[in-house]
This record gives structure tokens, sequence and C-alpha cells, in this order.
């Protein structure tokens, strides 16, 4: 998560239910090429579900967090948080 594309994924992820590409990439404020790049990694690690599915005749992908990303996620604060008490 050190990577800040990623960590602003995550966050919105762990605050909505889901959520969808164009709001992820205003959040993040990327490149769509890399946001998409981004999103395949922490759905390669099961850290996010990805469902494709079709809305008024378009495409959709939608995101959500998974528990192991909810895990992670808790777990790189906890450890930032360590490391500012040191």
């Amino acid at each position: 998560l050190f990577n800040i594309i990623r960590l602003k994924i995550m966050s919105t992820l762990i605050s909505v239910d889901t959520c969808d590409f164009n709001y992820l990439l205003k959040i993040t404020e990327s490149t769509k090429g890399n946001l998409s790049i981004q999103l395949k990694k922490l759905g390669g690690e099961k850290y996010i579900n990805v469902n494709k599915c079709f809305e008024n005749n378009y495409p959709k992908t939608r995101y959500k967090i998974t528990s192991k990303g909810v895990r992670l996620f808790e777990k790189f604060f906890k450890d930032i948080q360590t490391l500012k008490k040191n």
C-alpha cells in the first residue's frame, strides 16, 4: 500500500459498499491506464473483488474490498502508527 494510488483505492473501498471505475478515477486523480494496472494488482492479490456487469446495456465494472483487503488496510495503519510512536 505504499503506492499512493493503491492507498487511495483501498481507502475509498473500505468506506463504501462498492464503486465503479469512473468514481475511482476521480478519487485517485490517476490515468485510466495506471488505475487499471493498480486495480489488477489489488485484484490479483485478492484484496478487492471485481464484478463486471451490464447497466442500461453498457458494460460496468464495480469494485469491492475483500475481508483480506480490510485486514491488510488495518494492519498497514497499525504499522504506521507503531512507527510514528517510535
